[in-house]
């Protein structure tokens, strides 16, 4: 019997070993996601509140229902969107100023098959309190402002929760990096 080449052994126990922890950390996420998404479905339930005015990044009130007044549109953006009839369109979202002060936020007023911002000025937006990448969260109001149909409001079957699947491909990789280093080391024996 040949002798073990101890470099390319370290290198693929290491390999290994990586592989086999990142398919243990997504089985972590995936009780950790499943934890969060039951927060979320109880979050549907529990009575409206204000609109946060700085959400906590880690821990935002997602999927919970809320209302706030926006006093006046500074801004606007449109992104694709789905309206209640799952058509494909256009989400317009105003940059609303909540008071003289304050930090603002940002409000789904609407959905159109057009990227044309609406007319819309301002007022009371209450809808539902939605992740958006670049403000945390935003209110996706229940119904839409003169000129636009209602947006598809947030859902739960929406928010990925494919951990096992990425477990289940770590551990697949690190059983498959094994045995093709034991075949290999079982032909360098013959």
């Amino acid at each position: 019997m040949k002798r073990l080449p101890i470099l390319p052994t370290v290198i693929v126990a290491a390999a290994v070993a990586a592989m086999i922890g990142l398919g243990i950390w997504q089985l972590q996420r995936l009780h950790w996601k499943v934890a969060l998404l039951a927060r979320y479905a109880a979050a549907q339930g529990q009575p409206p509140i204000a609109f946060p005015t700085t959400p906590d990044p880690r821990n935002p009130p997602l999927f919970r229902r809320a209302s706030a007044m926006c006093e006046h549109v500074i801004g606007w953006r449109s992104q694709t969107g789905y309206n209640l009839k799952e058509e494909v369109g256009y989400a317009h979202i105003a940059s609303c100023r909540s008071g003289a002060e304050g930090p603002g936020f940002q409000a789904v007023i609407g959905w159109s098959a057009t990227p044309t911002h609406p007319a819309w000025a301002g007022g009371m937006v209450s809808g539902v309190i939605a992740p958006d990448r670049d403000h945390v969260v935003k209110l996706v109001a229940a119904s839409a402002a003169p000129g636009l149909q209602p947006v598809k409001p947030p859902s739960l079957e929406n928010v990925p929760n494919n951990h096992l699947a990425y477990a289940i491909q770590w551990f697949f990789f690190a059983a498959t990096a094994a045995v093709i280093y034991l075949l290999a080391l079982r032909r360098r024996s013959r």
